[in-house]
């Protein structure tokens, strides 16, 4: 089992940056990928960002050139720097985790983009 938890999330202005961060423990061999998705109110869950191992990341056309993914596999964290932020990015962030074919998930942090 892997257990993953986010953290980051806020408050924040129109036009502000905040980052996330996702820590994974537990039984880690290798987290083929990671990635982010988001909920909004009354949405479906979608993918905002995700990373394998090897390769290029991969963004969701709403957040490109706002949204920066990155790894860190010494940690085996996860992050999301998110600048430029819009209302309509408010949603829970979940981070998420692959490994052996198995889909693991952590609770989610809320991120609020309002005046």
């Amino acid at each position: 089992q892997v257990q993953l938890v986010e953290s980051g999330g806020g408050l924040v202005q129109p036009g502000g940056s905040l980052g996330l961060s996702c820590v994974p423990s537990g039984s880690i061999f290798s987290l083929e990928v990671m990635g982010w998705y988001r909920q909004a109110p009354g949405k479906e869950r979608e993918l905002v960002a995700a990373r394998a191992r090897y390769g290029s990341p991969n963004y969701a056309d709403s957040v490109k050139g706002r949204f920066t993914i990155s790894r860190d596999y010494a940690k085996n964290a996860l992050y999301l720097q998110m600048n430029s932020l819009k209302p309509e990015d408010t949603a829970v962030y979940y981070c998420n985790a692959a490994q052996d074919g198995v889909d693991y998930w952590g609770k989610g942090t809320l991120v609020t983009v309002s005046s």
